[in-house]
Order: structure tokens, then C-alpha cells, then sequence
């Protein structure tokens, strides 16, 4: 019995010391990051169609979509795509119509349901009326600064990059489940993402918060038709460009997403999307992930140990990495100063992912935008 107990308490030492060996990783990622050379020269400027899919209303949504409109960018067109005529995002694409007369706003109604993801769906449709070579897809959430055309695009002057994304900061919505969201991807998704260029040696990823490609580029790997059944289609993308030979460039900008005021039930219902979508693609590497957790695990360890003097050293040892890492991401890498107010919320929020993560284990179904749907092999199935 004796012996059962030292090896479950050399257990819950061992994880968090593994989460701080991840720590590490995730600083060595923004090290690199942030290293970089930084492009300066902005005199690649193709003329650029940008397609918005929309459904519904988002925190800020017209703010977000005038950003847009405000671009230091020779020439581009924005279309947006709703699958129901009485959206009422649709109302806010009417007042940018009018407020810039000068720019090439295009509103385009998609009725058919071509597959599980209505937000391809609407892309299939709204392709057809892409004027330009070179497109840029982003969520409808997405606030941008007014250089960022410029940006984007520029490392597509390389040939052997077929897509460019960015990683994003959060903007609270003002409730708990908010708080929550907004430390996860300031302080844990976008390290673990930077961690993965470092582990995979290279970008293999592709985010909604920016997609930058050419046209012929995605034509070359099915085009939108082929991602219209996944629920990740900005990785399936960035996977299938990596396949065909193509490099995957995460850009220096941090763009701005507006987080609705989660409700616990929301945000669980969120969380759970994500987790379950990874564990459906990626089974081992989901059940790797179960080392990250360190804080939760050395928590664990200090209830086994009844507090003594080991127990408490690896907790203080993987709090003060977290801190760290939670740091550097945040401030360094997405100068996020909105997260830097809830840091201390950082045990709970590990906490909670922890629950989260376990939960993913079990079940397929996820919701999104209201809707359930189940996941096989990526794929959305409706329920």
C-alpha cells in the first residue's frame, strides 16, 4: 500500500515537472518568434478580393467590418456571404455600402446548404464573384489595423508560400466565461501553437483569424468544395497546402477577436468544439497534451503529499513557469494588456481546461452557432 502511494506521488510530481519541460518549449517558440526578421518591404501589393462569410451578430461587429474598409491598400474588394436573406449582419454591410461609396463591397445571399460547415458553404458560393488572384478569408470578428493588407500579402512574393495566418489576441466580453477564453489564448493556445512550429519544425497550421492565399493555389487542393464537411477548415487548408509541397508563413501580426459575454454553459459548449475536433484529428497528440496541464497537476500533487516540502517546491517551480510563459506569450508575442488583468485568474482557468480536456474524451457531438452536430474524422455530421 506504502509503495502505491509513493508511486502515485511520484506521479503528480512528474507531470508538472514534464508541463515545465512545455513551458520551456513554449518560451523557446516566442524566442524564435519574436527573432525573426521582420519583413519591411510592403512593395508586393497584388490586388487582393477579401471574403467575409457572416452569420448573425458578433461583440462590435461593425467596428470590426469598417477596419476593413480602412486599409492603406492600392486595391481590393471585400465580399460578403450570408445563407439567409433576413441575417441581420446584413444591415451592417448595407451602412459600409453606403459609408464607402469609393470601395468594392459586395453582399452576396447563399441559400444552398452544400455541406456540415455553412460558413464554406457560403465561401463555395461567394467565389464565383472574386474578381482578384490573391484572397484573404477571415472570421467575422476580426478587428484589423489599417496596415495590414500590406502585411499579410507580403510573403506571398515568395512562390513556395501557399498560405500566410496570424496568430490573435482576445477582447473580453465582460463575464467570467469571457475572462476565461481570454487568458486560454493569450496564455495557453497561442504558446502551444508557437511550441508546435518548434516541435513539427515549421508552420503546419492554419487559423480562421487570417487565411492569405492564391487562387490557384487553393484551386490546386480541391478549393472550398473539399473543406466543406470539416469542422476545422483553416487547418484542413494549411494540411493540404503542407501536402502539396507549399509552405505555411506565420505573419508577425496579432489581429483582435471579439468575445461575446460567454455564459458558463457557452463557453463550456465552446471549449468542448475545440477539444473534441482535436482529439477527432489527432488522437495521440490530444493525449499528449494532458502534460501541459502543470498547474492542475501540481495542485493534485499537493492534496497527495499533504503538502509536504517536495510537493510544494514542484508547485511553486510550475507556477512561476507558467507565470512566465503566460507572460512572454502575452505581452511579447500579442501585447495583450487586457489579459495582463486577469492573470490571476491563470489556476483557475488551468483548472477548468484540465475538466475540459477530460471531457473531451468523451463524446462526439459539439455545438456550433446554435447548432449540434457530430464529429467523425473531422468532419460534421448533423444531429
Amino acid at each position: 500500500m506504502k509503495s502505491a502511494f509513493w508511486l502515485i506521488e511520484a506521479l503528480f510530481i512528474l507531470l508538472p515537472l514534464c508541463a515545465c519541460g512545455y513551458y520551456l518549449l513554449c518560451l523557446w517558440g516566442a524566442r524564435q518568434f519574436l527573432r525573426r526578421p521582420v519583413n519591411s518591404d510592403f512593395s508586393f501589393t497584388p490586388p487582393i478580393s477579401i471574403l467575409k462569410p457572416l452569420k448573425g451578430m458578433d461583440p462590435e461587429i461593425y467596428a470590426s467590418l469598417r477596419s476593413h474598409c480602412l486599409q492603406e491598400y492600392p486595391e481590393y474588394e471585400i465580399i460578403f456571404g450570408v445563407s439567409d436573406a433576413n441575417d441581420p449582419a446584413i444591415a451592417w454591410v448595407e451602412l459600409l455600402q453606403r459609408e464607402f461609396p469609393e470601395h468594392s463591397i459586395q453582399l452576396i445571399v447563399c441559400p444552398e446548404i452544400l455541406g456540415g460547415n455553412i460558413k464554406v458553404s457560403n465561401l463555395v458560393q461567394m467565389a464565383p464573384h472574386a474578381r482578384y488572384g490573391h484572397w484573404l478569408v477571415n472570421d467575422s470578428d476580426i478587428r484589423v489595423e489599417a496596415d495590414y493588407l500590406r502585411r499579410v500579402i507580403a510573403p506571398l512574393r515568395d512562390a513556395k508560400v501557399g498560405l500566410v495566418t496570424c496568430l490573435y489576441r482576445g477582447v473580453d466580453g465582460g463575464t467570467l466565461g469571457s475572462h476565461l477564453e481570454v487568458l486560454g489564448i493569450s496564455t495557453d493556445f497561442c504558446g502551444g501553437a508557437l511550441a508546435a512550429v518548434q516541435m513539427e519544425g515549421g508552420v503546419h497550421f492554419g487559423l480562421g483569424s487570417t487565411l492569405v492565399f492564391r487562387r490557384p493555389d487553393l484551386q490546386s487542393v480541391g478549393g472550398f468544395a473539399a473543406l466543406v464537411d470539416y469542422l476545422a477548415d483553416d487547418y484542413q487548408l494549411a494540411q493540404r497546402l503542407s501536402q502539396n509541397g507549399m509552405e505555411v508563413y506565420l505573419s508577425e501580426v496579432v489581429v483582435e477577436t471579439f468575445l461575446p459575454p460567454y455564459s458558463w454553459r457557452e463557453f463550456f459548449d465552446h471549449q468542448l468544439r475545440w477539444v473534441r475536433n482535436v482529439r477527432d484529428l489527432r488522437g495521440w497528440g490530444y493525449l499528449g497534451a494532458g502534460i501541459t496541464f502543470g498547474v492542475p497537476w501540481a495542485l493534485i500533487g499537493l492534496a497527495v503529499a499533504e503538502g509536504g516540502w517536495r510537493a510544494w517546491s514542484v508547485f511553486g517551480l510550475t507556477l512561476a513557469m507558467r507565470v512566465l510563459m503566460a507572460w512572454i506569450v502575452g505581452t511579447r508575442v500579442l501585447k495583450d494588456r487586457e489579459a495582463l488583468r486577469h492573470f490571476w485568474l491563470i489556476p483557475l482557468r488551468d483548472c477548468v481546461a484540465l475538466l475540459v480536456w477530460l471531457g473531451g474524451f468523451v463524446g462526439s457531438t459539439v455545438v456550433w452557432r446554435g447548432n449540434r452536430f457530430r464529429l467523425s474524422q473531422g468532419k460534421l455530421k448533423p444531429v
